[in-house]
């Protein structure tokens, strides 16, 4: 008994010595920055003695902590329903004005400052603090664990107990393709995955996980793979967007209706909520999986202004910290100018492939690189303190600055380079979670680079295939939107419905114009006045011109299309015409797009909503580079190079993936693996609806 409170009594007087040092260094960098900045001032207009004015700064530092303490929490609570990208702008601003108030409640009443000064002052002393405490923290493991445990204390109290033994996180590197984890292991970028790889970049350890590649259906993007993964079905998603003729919508992966009625489809066929039913988090993401404790998930947030939307509440864990907030705020500024000075260079030196990166692109950069990656990894974190059996989580930012800058660029690797970080975070968080955790890492899909088919030709696909239907084409090329999955992110924190433009996703004032719609280097082409999939035939007698048209073009690899007489047919350049069941003896266009590209197209085919044409860009095998139709210099979401090659980094205390010489092949199979190693770490006890799942298990 006398130890136990012994403990009690150091750990009290540890707390209060860290907390009386960084009130320390807090006074110090107050008096600093009064001596620095010309409107803030720790003195009467008289002048007062030394001794006057430390009292002032030392009063001032320890009003602005114990406010920041208590008053934060309740500001951030009550700004809940502000726009979350709102909200961490008015970080600052909120900031300074307890700064303010500090000042005021000084009985001497001798500091004041002029209020955009106080935002530059409360912003400094909130990032000294929140360093100063860290840096005493990492040596008292106790301290670092209770100022993690701080994250997790509102859902501790309302998570029901899980089951003895292993959680598990799994942590989705959005985008990051096997080749570049392994490029990035090798040169250094990501030592945490090198460790646990036993890789040549940190010798001397015993590998701890396996790295398995798998390979992606046809539709290689967040959406469908996501879905696959989290809810194990994802048939009848053909592409990022495409258009529902019996609905007559164009359905958008992430556009939260979209997200929320796909997620729906997937539960009504699959019977269980997902992956993750039983004790489960999803943060993130575009699907919840089933989980019951859900932030930042797309599929819920169409009730954005409803009670029971918990898809913000991870901001509020996260902003409800004033350190946290200041220091978001300030990497987000950081951010946004790390993306000037580097588009500002790529322009200078007139880097090819290039896009267009001005706009708002840099402040959707900076979200998704530092506000949905902070966010995220402090719920995970939360989570894992919480004593979560399951946690799913995304992390998007390498997928938005890949987009732009290119898969192997320069300003991918950097993100690289935090994002093991992230992880490695996670592994020290798991040393003091109240249970073991296995930490499972993967993508969705990888990408593959190229300049964009407008960039090479000079018109978009829609422009093709209205010059093949014999329709006027415009002068100009039109710009075709990104389908970068932080855009949707940011639209739902701002709650701004995910609508782009109106010529591109709803028929036009004449029905019998076709709808083109693009998906990476994945074109869709839909006639909205036919209310079957039109066939070769139909196309033929309709546009004689069209199909020959595409099919022959230099930047179209294959076209897939309906056939009255074979059932489908893969259409490539000189004539060629081969039916589905015959790819396997001959391939013809798809010879180039490797194994397995048959058997994706073949389901795809037989998808309900599959497009009157699907339009495959054009791919070089030996630079590996595609053509995308949108706006894009890394794309995915067609065939083609590594944009198909995700991967899957698992412990080894887990069962392999797949047998030796097998290949793990789309997201559903990806599911039935992931819902296996639950069941053997004595996790959610999901039903075994699918034979397959019988055999998987």
């Amino acid at each position: 008994m006398l130890g136990v409170r012994a403990g009690r009594w150091r750990r009290v007087a540890s707390q209060v010595g860290r907390s009386v040092a960084v009130w320390a260094v807090s006074t110090l960098t107050m008096l600093v920055l009064a001596g620095i900045l010309p409107d803030f001032r720790l003195q009467s207009a008289d002048g007062d003695s030394a001794t006057d004015i430390a009292v002032t700064a030392a009063f001032g530092a320890g009003a602005f902590g114990l406010l920041s303490a208590l008053v934060w929490p309740l500001l951030v609570r009550l700004l809940l329903l502000v726009p979350a990208l709102v909200l961490g702008l008015l970080v600052f601003f909120l900031n300074g004005a307890l700064l303010l108030l500090a000042l005021r409640l000084n009985p001497t009443e001798q500091g004041d400052a002029a209020p955009e000064t106080a935002v530059v002052v409360a912003a400094v002393m909130s990032a000294v603090a929140s360093a100063t405490g860290a840096a005493l923290a990492v040596r008292d493991d106790d301290a670092y664990r209770r100022r993690l445990y701080r994250l997790a204390d509102r859902r501790r109290r309302a998570s029901p107990a899980g089951p003895a033994g292993h959680g598990t996180v799994f942590m989705q590197l959005d985008g990051v393709g096997h080749d570049v984890l392994l490029d990035a292991v090798g040169r250094g970028l990501m030592p945490t995955v090198a460790r646990w790889l036993g890789a040549e970049a940190a010798p001397g350890r015993r590998p701890s996980h396996r790295l398995t590649p798998w390979r992606t259906d046809w539709s290689s993007q967040t959406g469908a793979s996501q879905l696959g993964i989290l809810h194990g079905h994802n048939h009848d998603v053909p592409a990022f967007r495409w258009y529902e003729k019996d609905r007559g919508e164009v359905m958008v992966c992430n556009r939260p209706t979209s997200a929320a009625d796909l997620q729906r489809r997937a539960v009504e066929a699959t019977g269980d909520g997902g992956l993750l039913t039983f004790d489960g988090a999803s943060r993130g993401n575009l699907f919840s999986g089933g989980a019951d404790e859900q932030a930042l998930v797309l599929s819920i947030a169409t009730r954005r202004r409803s009670r029971e939307n918990r898809s913000r509440a991870g901001y509020f864990a996260y902003f409800s910290d004033p350190a946290n907030a200041v220091r978001t705020a300030m990497s987000f500024v950081a951010e946004v100018g790390r993306e000037i000075g580097q588009s500002t260079r790529a322009r200078v030196h007139k880097v090819r492939p290039r896009v267009g990166r001005g706009g708002l692109y840099p402040l959707v950069r900076a979200f998704a690189t530092v506000v949905e990656r902070d966010v995220v990894v402090a719920a995970v974190t939360g989570d894992m303190l919480a004593g979560r059996t399951a946690v799913y989580a995304d992390l998007v930012a390498y997928d938005e600055v890949a987009h732009h800058s290119g898969p192997r660029s320069r300003d991918a690797a950097k993100v690289l380079e935090r994002l093991d970080r992230c992880l490695a975070l996670i592994e020290n968080v798991a040393e003091h979670a109240p249970r073991p955790y296995r930490i499972v890492v993967l993508s969705d899909h990888g990408q593959s680079p190229g300049e964009t088919f407008r960039t090479r030709y000079g018109l978009t696909l829609g422009d093709l295939v209205r010059a093949g239907c014999g329709l006027p084409v415009p002068r100009k090329a039109r710009r075709t939107h990104s389908g970068a999955e932080a855009r949707a992110a940011v639209r739902a924190a701002l709650r701004r419905p995910v609508e782009e433009g109106r010529e591109e996703y709803r028929p036009a004032d004449h029905p019998s114009e076709p709808i083109v719609l693009a998906s990476g280097n994945l074109g869709l082409v839909s006639f909205p006045d036919v209310g079957h999939r039109m066939s070769k035939e139909e196309i033929d007698a309709r546009h004689p011109a069209l199909l020959t048209t595409l099919a022959n073009h230099p930047g179209v690899g294959f076209l897939l299309v309906r056939s009255e007489e074979h059932g489908g047919v893969v259409l490539g350049p000189f004539g060629a015409e081969i039916p589905l069941d015959e790819l396997d003896d001959n391939p013809g266009p798809l010879a180039d797009f490797g194994p397995g590209a048959a058997d994706v197209v073949r389901r795809t085919h037989s998808f309900p909503h599959t497009a009157d044409i699907m339009v495959n860009s054009w791919y070089d095998p030996a630079e590996g580079e595609v053509l995308a139709f949108e706006e894009q210099i890394g794309s995915h979401g067609g065939l083609g190079g590594a944009q198909a090659k995700p991967f899957l980094l698992s412990p080894l205390a887990l069962s392999a993936p797949v047998e030796a010489g097998a290949e793990l092949a789309g997201a559903e199979h990806v599911h039935r693996v992931l819902r296996r190693w639950l069941r053997e770490t004595h996790g959610p006890q999901v039903p075994l609806s699918d034979p397959q799942d019988r055999r998987a298990a």
